[in-house]
């Protein structure tokens, strides 16, 4: 198959040999993230067609230059979201069955005979109410969804990195390791204001009053921008570890180290809403 041919259910190569420039290489240390953004924004530009096949997995991965297991990762949590399926046999392979944001579907456990019916996996996936809103939200929002995460970008970090050159009490590392503790939760129903505490922990130990005004206003934004999108367990998994290597740098007075973190941490989440949301 030529690099940018595009194959249709049947197997057969489509006519379009346009190229596709989502199929890049993924740069910066948020590859899982970028991945899941460069599948999510082909699929809605209708770069893959509903019905078409997605690239094989390892001509995908080489044009992307990320490792296969990153990308089945990435191509799991879009399939789990509703917008792949796989099929098996001769003619099968990933295909595009949504590119319009509808709702996802809830990841669920098989049922045994004679059990109930199993209650959503929110280790996977979960859909929240507001997702099928995306496409509503991002017109809604418009260059201001932009302005809004790059404006995250230089907040937060600057944050994170005032946080780390300040002698911080006793009290105060105690605190940002608590927040740190509750962030790790999974519980749908609470993750995202443990999340947010944490951030706005970290502002609170700027030290300044300003910053931490800034990035509560920031994190009302975020908290309406990550609800209409699913949640995916890969991407929670990254985001404790990128919480913990962040909070590591603040309390070892590592500046540099704390803004260049929270930066790849907004940039992981930018990537996500944009590949998603737009």
């Amino acid at each position: 198959m030529p690099s940018d041919a595009v194959a249709t259910p049947a197997g057969r190569e489509s006519s379009t040999t346009t190229p596709m420039p989502l199929w890049r290489p993924v740069r910066g240390g948020n590859a899982f993230e970028i991945t899941v953004s460069r599948l999510a924004q082909a699929i809605k530009l209708g770069l893959v067609a509903e019905g078409e096949r997605l690239p094989a997995e390892r001509e995908l991965a080489e044009k992307l230059q990320v490792s296969r297991v990153t990308l089945r990762e990435a191509i799991r949590a879009l399939r789990e979201a509703g917008y792949l399926e796989s099929r098996r046999g001769r003619t099968g392979g990933t295909f595009v069955v949504s590119r319009s944001g509808t709702p996802p579907r809830a990841v669920t456990a098989r049922s045994r005979p004679g059990k109930r019916a199993a209650k959503p996996v929110a280790a996977a996936v979960t859909p929240l109410a507001r997702r099928g809103t995306a496409a509503d939200l991002a017109r809604e929002m418009g260059d201001t969804l932009h302005d809004a995460l790059d404006f995250r970008r230089v907040v937060e970090p600057g944050a994170a990195g005032l946080a780390a050159s300040r002698t911080l009490s006793a009290a105060d590392r105690q605190h940002l390791v608590a927040c740190l503790t509750a962030s790790r939760d999974r519980d749908p129903a609470t993750r995202r204001v443990a999340d947010s505490r944490l951030h706005l922990a970290i502002a609170a130990a700027s030290g300044s009053p300003s910053l931490a005004s800034a990035v509560a206003d920031v994190q009302i934004t975020l908290d309406r921008l990550l609800a209409a999108i699913p949640v995916i367990k890969r991407n929670l998994d990254h985001s404790d570890n990128q919480h913990t290597r962040i909070v590591d740098a603040i309390l070892a007075g590592d500046a540099g180290a704390a803004r260049g973190l929270m930066e790849e941490h907004c940039d992981g989440t930018a990537e996500l809403l944009l590949g998603l949301l737009t």
